[in-house]
């Protein structure tokens, strides 16, 4: 097994796991804490759209993407605040239009889209070496921005009423994850594919907020389990000779059964002391 670490497609796996397991600590930590799941699986099929069209105009898919989930994130944000729209709406009519867009634009592009399942399902073992450098950018810049802006991204996420009273800029801050969001979900593209991008963004952090209720340690902790999710799903997915995006998918999703049945169990322990305690009293 240790051999293939001298494989560089095999290190290009290990790497693009460990920033994109950065990205989706921190920005799935907002994600779950503001109940933005469905707002994510949104942007997240609409990529399909920025990928048919790099295909069409003869750039990096990925960098279609990236241009139109962002764009796509700032038009359902845009829509939500000033026109008052319902956001399961407006998720619905961005979902399946970036999708036929996608379909589109890639059956009027010439020839055959090559790695178009790879986009579509994840395979993080076929990443190149010029993608992990588009995603280490996107790290840094996530990093950056959730950094500088922390406190403020806290107040909006618990709060943005009280946000608003604090004269804090509600509607940019939110725009702005939106933005984050959208780069993030570009980044896990390549590892488990859009299909399944929704489950590696949420599910880390959502076992963490099991543990923790501080948000810079539930992005820790979400950083660690992503990391550790992805090197389990990468090795058991080249041991047994299956597909890694969903590999790693279904790590994580044990992961979260499992901890869900340990809080059951201690909080049924919990129960079971409160209850004798008031009996001996």
């Amino acid at each position: 097994m240790f051999d293939v670490l001298g494989l560089e497609f095999f290190r290009n796996a290990l790497i693009a796991g460990v920033l994109a397991s950065i990205a989706c600590g921190i920005i799935g930590t907002y994600v779950v804490v503001r109940r933005m799941v469905s707002v994510s699986g949104g942007i997240s099929h609409a990529a399909f759209g920025g990928i048919g069209l790099g295909y069409f105009l003869g750039i990096d898919p990925l960098l279609g993407a990236a241009g139109f989930t962002v764009a796509a994130a700032l038009g359902v944000g845009t829509l939500q605040l000033r026109a008052r729209q319902q956001m399961d709406t407006l998720i619905g009519a961005v979902w399946a239009a970036g999708m036929a867009i996608g379909i589109l634009f890639v059956y009027l592009t010439p020839g055959f889209a090559p790695d178009l399942f790879s986009y579509l399902f994840g395979n993080i073992l076929l990443v190149p070496r010029g993608d992990i450098l588009l995603m280490g950018i996107l790290t840094a810049v996530i990093v950056a921005v959730v950094a500088v802006l922390y406190r403020e991204l806290q107040a909006v996420t618990f709060d943005p009423d009280y946000a608003a009273v604090m004269n804090l800029p509600v509607e940019r801050l939110s725009l702005l994850l939106l933005v984050l969001i959208a780069l993030t979900v570009v980044m896990l593209i390549r590892v488990v594919g859009i299909i399944l991008v929704i489950a590696l963004l949420t599910l880390p952090a959502a076992i963490s907020r099991l543990y923790t209720a501080r948000v810079w340690t539930m992005m820790l902790l979400a950083v660690v389990l992503g990391i550790i999710f992805t090197v389990a799903g990468i090795a058991l997915s080249y041991v047994i000779d299956v597909p890694s995006g969903a590999t790693i998918v279904l790590v994580s999703t044990l992961a979260y059964a499992g901890a869900l049945g340990a809080e059951r169990l201690r909080e049924g322990r919990g129960s079971e002391s409160a209850a004798a305690a008031s009996v001996r009293r």
